[in-house]
């Protein structure tokens, strides 16, 4: 099974085995091609097999990472390790990995030598239907998160979902937080899909089609507003606050249950602006609870509001977010005073009850 999207301008192919695709894409540029690998040992065992089929490959380069090491060391060490390998401007640079590698090894190659070609093949959730779709590459800084990168194309992206398989819950759950919030966007079937699938074990998915559907909603919005001065924003559902929790908690919330915890707080603070319906919020919280997501956090609201504050989405020194009117439409870009901010952060440190009235 093959599942195409050009939407873009380049393939976006959802495989149950990336590995003949990927084979035939490199055969086709007829240029040397170099593979960098998330180094966890079952990510690296991918990358040597995919590797070992792929004509005039330079080898496999493992590379640790994780979130604390998204950082520009990181990627000094990559091009580094590229230009050991023999890579040079006319090789094609493979990326294997999740989310993290797809930023980080995309942020690499997009500077190496000025810049290399660059396809991914993702191989966790969020990196399928959601990190690797867009051209937004990266890394963190000490004061906050994905501060530096830039927007640079892939050539092409293929979403692994053999890789599923092997994956613990928290990295289900990191691409179904991401799901949950393209479903909040386009509403409809896409949403019902969810609500309908959300009760089952996850073995019984139909993940080819979890995954295209999620590419085309987001592929669609990126195609109407490639650097993010409009409607590309909407994106942004929940991650203000996300990204904060994520940072205020030195990164040991993961960046799905952040996610989870951001789409609960913005609707929380679109009903406090008379914006989104009591029904609606509570529709989504029972899918977030449904997957196992988590509604509430420790972090202290004066954390995550200082987190908040050296959030790139600022804009004249005022915080904006992205809150939605109903499933199936949101608006960007609205200003919220912060007293209302901060009691959305404190009552972010309790499960879902009272706050929701």
């Amino acid at each position: 099974m093959v599942i195409g999207n050009d939407t873009l301008g380049y393939p976006i192919l959802v495989c149950e085995n990336a590995e003949p695709s990927l084979r035939a894409f490199v055969r086709a540029r007829g240029r040397r091609c170099v593979v960098l690998a998330d180094a966890q040992p079952d990510v690296a065992a991918r990358a040597r097999a995919l590797a070992a089929r792929l004509p005039r490959c330079l080898g496999v380069l493992p590379i640790a990472l994780g979130e604390p090491r998204k950082r520009l060391a990181t990627v000094e060490a990559i091009a580094d390790a590229l230009l050991a390998a023999g890579a040079d401007r006319a090789t094609l640079a493979i990326g294997v990995g999740g989310g993290v590698a797809n930023d980080t090894f995309g942020l690499a190659a997009a500077l190496f030598m000025r810049g290399v070609t660059y396809a991914h093949v993702a191989t966790s959730l969020l990196a399928m239907l959601d990190a690797s779709i867009g051209g937004k590459v990266g890394v963190d800084t000490p004061a906050g998160k994905n501060l530096v990168g830039r927007f640079s194309d892939p050539v092409a992206v293929f979403a692994d979902l053999q890789a599923l398989r092997t994956l613990p819950f928290r990295e289900i759950r990191a691409g179904l937080a991401e799901a949950v919030k393209h479903a909040i966007l386009a509403g409809g079937e896409s949403f019902d899909m969810l609500e309908m699938l959300a009760p089952h074990r996850f073995e019984r998915w139909p993940w080819g089609e979890v995954v295209a559907r999620s590419v085309a909603i987001k592929a669609a919005v990126v195609r109407a507003d490639r650097e993010e001065r409009g409607i590309r924003a909407t994106l942004n559902l929940g991650h203000t606050f996300a990204h904060a929790y994520e940072s205020a908690s030195g990164y040991r919330i993961a960046h799905g249950a952040a996610v989870a915890l951001g789409l609960r707080a913005a609707g929380l603070l679109a009903l406090r602006g008379g914006l989104f319906t009591r029904e609606a919020h509570l529709r989504v919280l029972a899918l977030l609870a449904l997957l196992g997501m988590p509604l509430s956090t420790r972090v202290p609201a004066d954390a995550a509001l200082a987190a908040m504050r050296g959030d790139k989405k600022r804009r004249d020194g005022s915080l904006r977010f992205v809150l939605p009117d109903e499933i199936g439409l949101v608006h960007a870009d609205v200003r919220v005073p912060d007293a209302r901010v901060r009691s959305v952060l404190h009552a972010m440190e309790a499960p879902p009850g009272d706050a929701e009235h």
